[in-house]
């Protein structure tokens, strides 16, 4: 079973997992940054499940702001039938993409992903693992 939490960010909830990333509502975050969210309203790691009322007593979510973008054009076009009136207006939505680093309850992660700084950057696996054959 994988580890993952439904959070609220941006104004929406959603499902995540450590090691992956996820295009949310703009956030006010400079892009290179790590943010902490603490409205997580479930967790569940190996089966050990936490459900909040209405949010998890000390569960964090750590992620990284990974870049800002927009999403694709939304076309809206409104139309008063025997009027001849026309409007059509697009909009683009902005995002925020959130690299999710790891999951936490009570200051102790459950949770780590890929990229997250628990591992240490240019460790290899030793050559002694690798030869057992």
């Amino acid at each position: 079973m994988t580890s993952y939490a439904i959070i609220e960010a941006g104004g929406k909830q959603l499902r995540v997992e450590p090691g992956r990333f996820y295009d949310i509502n703009r956030l006010p975050a400079e892009p290179d940054t790590q943010i902490t969210i603490d409205k997580v309203l479930f967790v569940q790691d190996d089966g050990n499940i936490s459900v909040g009322q209405p949010l998890v007593e000390g569960a964090t979510v750590e992620a990284t702001v990974l870049q800002h973008l927009r999403d694709r054009k939304i076309i809206v076009y409104k139309m008063r039938p025997k009027k001849k009136t026309r409007k059509k207006q697009g909009h683009r939505q902005e995002l925020t993409r959130l690299m999710i680093n790891s999951i936490s309850i009570g200051g102790s992660d459950i949770a780590a992903g890929k990229g997250s700084a628990s591992k240490s950057k240019g460790a290899e696996p030793d050559a002694a693992d690798t030869d057992d054959a």
